[in-house]
């Protein structure tokens, strides 16, 4: 879906520049863009490597495993719905704890492990269950205590303080979260109420009590 939005956004550009004679612009716009994203992305790599050995580091030490252990009551309360010691609730584990360190590209493979493990619990395939649902709303508006891939993309581009944005990206990701927890909790809610009910368990055929 996302290649499809993109080649829209491409096609529509290229008809307006042709229709308005501005041909010129939009191909040296292309090849400034494709430059653009090219430096970015050299220049993220430094900082993420950085970043992801000492997450690294810090795993080796055992912070992670406290972290872990410290959010371990809050996955219990996020996800009722799974089983105590079910290996998704590792891998949620990590997911948190590494948005928790602004390190979304380590977060995105363990939070993809953890839907595949969520999905063992699913009784119904094609429908997302109400922990999935959890998972990607809390992936989304995660906290961030350290935002080192918007700090890198600031410092690439000569920013004079890249790390100011700390305070402000942990408040407003911290609202953020608390809003996806809301909005998840009343979504259960809502569930559970317009849930169908159960259809009646099977009972002996009648007569049998009179055959007997």
């Amino acid at each position: 879906m996302i290649n499809v939005i993109w080649l829209g956004m491409i096609v529509i550009g290229f008809v307006f520049a042709a229709v308005n004679g501005r041909m010129d612009a939009f191909t040296a716009a292309l090849f400034d863009g494709a430059k653009s994203g090219v430096t970015v992305s050299f220049g993220l790599i430094s900082v993420l490597v950085f970043w992801l050995g000492l997450m690294r580091v810090a795993e080796d030490a055992g912070l992670l495993r406290k972290i872990a252990k410290l959010l371990g009551p809050v996955v219990a309360f996020l996800f009722p719905d799974v089983p105590k010691g079910h290996p998704a609730i590792g891998y949620i584990l990590s997911n948190m704890s590494a948005n928790l360190l602004g390190l979304g590209n380590a977060a995105t493979p363990m939070g993809i492990k953890a839907m595949q493990e969520l999905q063992t619990l699913n009784p119904d395939k094609e429908t997302a269950t109400p922990a999935m649902c959890t998972l990607l709303a809390l992936n989304t508006a995660s906290i961030t205590l350290i935002p080192a891939t918007l700090i890198a993309i600031r410092l690439n581009y000569g920013s004079a303080n890249p790390a100011g944005i700390v305070g402000t990206t942990l408040a407003a990701t911290a609202v953020a979260t608390c809003a996806a927890i809301l909005a998840d909790r009343l979504c259960r809610r809502f569930a559970l109420r317009h849930r169908p009910p159960k259809p009646p368990a099977a009972g002996p055929p009648q007569g049998a009590d009179r055959a007997a």
